[in-house]
């Protein structure tokens, strides 16, 4: 028996968007701490130098090479974590906490291409305002965008899902 889940109207996104942020916001202050130590132990072995500068933090913000490194690795950790979950199980830590789930249009699970193209077009939640508009169907821009849904899982079903990732 299939049961048909409902689409998830803008406050559950909303409130799901800010417990993943806060997770996304842990996620980027664990990657600089390790990129200030990589950028650190480089000057330890003398194959960088402070120059002017009068810390790593400065001479990482003088540094244009290493602004976009450390950019660069902040955005890739940032998406991999929406990336590794939607394809996953469909279910970020945020979503899990309201019950929701992210899959393709016929229930099965989006593909990794899905969820790159989620996470580009998501513009850092703002997608999700497009489900104001669009209050029949809601979709946000995301969803439109890669074929997907968010629906609204019941109690049990959420258990479920969340067990047999074990």
């Amino acid at each position: 028996m299939e049961i048909n889940f409902p689409r998830t109207g803008l406050g559950r996104r909303l409130a799901s968007w800010v417990y993943d942020a806060l997770v996304v916001v842990a996620f980027s202050m664990v990657t600089t701490v390790f990129f200030l130590f990589s950028v650190q132990g480089l000057i330890a072995l003398d194959l960088l130098t402070l120059g002017n500068a009068i810390d790593v933090s400065d001479l990482i913000e003088s540094n244009l090479i290493l602004e976009v490194i450390r950019g660069t690795l902040l955005v890739g950790v940032n998406c991999a974590f929406f990336v590794y979950f939607w394809t996953k199980g469909g279910q970020t830590i945020g979503m899990r906490s309201w019950r929701l789930k992210v899959q393709n249009l016929d229930g099965s699970n989006i593909s990794i291409k899905q969820a790159i193209i989620r996470v580009l077009t998501s513009l850092l939640g703002l997608g999700n305002l497009l489900v104001i508009i669009d209050f029949k169907n809601k979709r946000a821009l995301q969803d439109y965008a890669a074929k997907t849904e968010i629906i609204t899982l019941t109690k049990e079903e959420n258990k479920r899902i969340y067990q047999s990732l074990d």
